[in-house]
């Protein structure tokens, strides 16, 4: 598959939220990343759900949701509510997965698992093929700008061991330190949806940035 851009609007400017998702609207952006931290699971707060209703309506894309918060079950069905075309959880947050990942697909939402640097692929064997999408976190999750862990390249070819001959549709997605000067090697170790925050935002054209992310030179 063509790989897909899905800005992650963490890095927007909240004082101009409407601006900035009319410009990914306007842009080859493919969704839009939304990044719901709870101050627990990482020590940071950002979105709730006045925010997300916000977002929705004027959301011209589909809204990828990744839920960086403890016990996620809880919000499942309220973020479906308020817009949600995608919702990943944390590997790490989820007591009983498998029922999780059920929750979301019944739903009608893409169902997604977020990795962290440390944890490894092998851990997805008994429930790759009820996932639409694993996200590969190539920065520790919490806050935007960070250096990409280059360890990533290597979860891509063990998820692509994992995934071969079995789930050749998934959703492969990576967030943190993605930019301009790496996307040809992301997608050729295998990503097929690239995050994007910082160095999409703090351009001075986000728009040709997305462009070239999406189509590199």
């Amino acid at each position: 598959m063509n790989h897909l851009v899905s800005p992650s609007i963490l890095a927007a400017d909240f004082g101009n939220l409407q601006h900035d998702i009319e410009l990914i609207n306007q842009s080859e952006a493919d969704w839009i990343h939304v990044d719901v931290m709870d101050g627990m699971f990482v020590p940071n707060i950002s979105f709730g759900f006045p925010v997300m209703e916000a977002v929705k309506k004027h959301a011209a894309k589909p809204l990828d949701v990744h839920l960086m918060i403890v016990d996620p079950d809880r919000y499942i069905k309220e973020f479906h509510d308020r817009g949600a075309n995608g919702i990943t959880v944390h590997y790490e947050a989820c007591t009983h997965l498998h029922r999780t990942v059920q929750s979301i697909k019944e739903l009608g939402c893409r169902a997604g698992v977020a990795l962290n640097p440390h944890t490894p692929v092998a851990l997805l064997e008994d429930i790759i093929l009820d996932l639409d999408l694993v996200l590969i976190m190539s920065v520790n999750p919490g806050f935007g700008g960070q250096k990409f862990i280059g360890n990533t390249y290597k979860k891509f070819a063990d998820l692509k061991r994992l995934t071969s001959g079995r789930k050749e549709d998934l959703y492969i997605e990576v967030d943190g330190g993605v930019g301009e000067h790496n996307v040809k090697d992301l997608v050729s170790a295998g990503a097929n949806v690239l995050v994007a925050g910082n160095s999409v935002f703090s351009a001075a054209e986000p728009s040709s940035v997305i462009k070239n992310l999406k189509n590199p030179a």
